[in-house]
């Protein structure tokens, strides 16, 4: 099996489902890459650590369906990653099983998730919350009642077991992100193209160094490339919102960066 054909597991992300993968999978069939797409949709109310426990399941029946023992790449967008460092990490991070040459993010919180926390602010929460019902949340959303959503605070146990944990040395971490460098209003009109970023202190600060949910200082993780999209900033005019996080897996341009990454493999698996 070459490196072009070294399957590659999806994970989507939270509220989200497969098809955000609709630009990715035919690129990687076109190379003759299997692609196992997770889908935990089905799995609301479950927590992360669950969640990453039915990933290592889907991941074990597929290599028993194919016989396959080799190394996988594994590709994720937001809280996926979260979800697939779970795995890796937290409960296979002592024994190393599974075999993965390299872990691509795309705009993941590595570090917690500054939105989960401002949901939560019980002076501002209520407001942001309704400015992105439609948008980023359901109607109805109860943060406080949302399993993921408390998982996903930086102060909670699970980002305290990740950080505990650390990255794993056998597996090479990628992280692609976006920013709004030209402050463009449509990238995320939610937040007049900003990014809500919790600062060490506790206060809120806006910026646009991130992708109007995640901003730069969530996604940063120690030993991990980190590459800001778009590589050139007048591509913004053309289309600023396929850079916004809720876009991001389906952009172009993260489309073959996603694609250079897997063809060219950090190892001989």
């Amino acid at each position: 099996m070459s490196p072009r054909t070294i399957p590659v597991v999806l994970v989507h992300g939270w509220k989200s489902h497969p098809g955000i993968w609709n630009r990715l999978v035919p690129r990687l069939h076109e190379t003759g890459t299997p692609a196992w797409i997770f889908d935990y949709t089905s799995l609301d109310g479950a927590t992360m650590e669950e969640i990453a426990g039915a990933l290592g399941d889907f991941i074990a029946a597929r290599r028993n369906e194919v016989e396959y023992t080799g190394s996988i790449d594994m590709v994720c967008h937001s809280i996926g990653s979260c979800i697939t460092r779970c795995l890796l990490e937290v409960t296979d991070g002592q024994a190393r099983h599974e075999r993965v040459r390299q872990l691509i993010a795309i705009g993941p919180p590595n570090n917690g998730s500054s939105l989960a926390e401002l949901f939560c602010d019980p002076v501002i929460g209520p407001e942001i919350t309704g400015r992105l019902i439609g948008t980023f949340v359901p109607r109805n959303f109860d943060p406080a009642a949302d399993v993921i959503v408390q998982a996903c605070r930086p102060g909670s146990a699970t980002m305290a077991a990740l950080r505990a944990a650390g990255t794993r040395p056998d597996i090479l971490y990628r992280l692609l992100c976006a920013e709004n460098p030209a402050g463009i209003p449509s990238f995320f009109p939610c937040f007049d193209g900003k990014t809500f970023e919790l600062q060490p202190d506790g206060r809120w600060a806006m910026t646009f160094a991130g992708d109007g949910i995640v901003p730069h200082a969530d996604s940063v993780l120690p030993g991990a490339s980190l590459d800001i999209l778009p590589a050139h900033p007048s591509d913004l005019e053309k289309d600023p919102s396929q850079y916004c996080h809720l876009q991001l897996p389906r952009a172009p341009e993260v489309v073959d960066r996603v694609m250079e990454y897997l063809c060219e493999g950090p190892v001989t698996p």
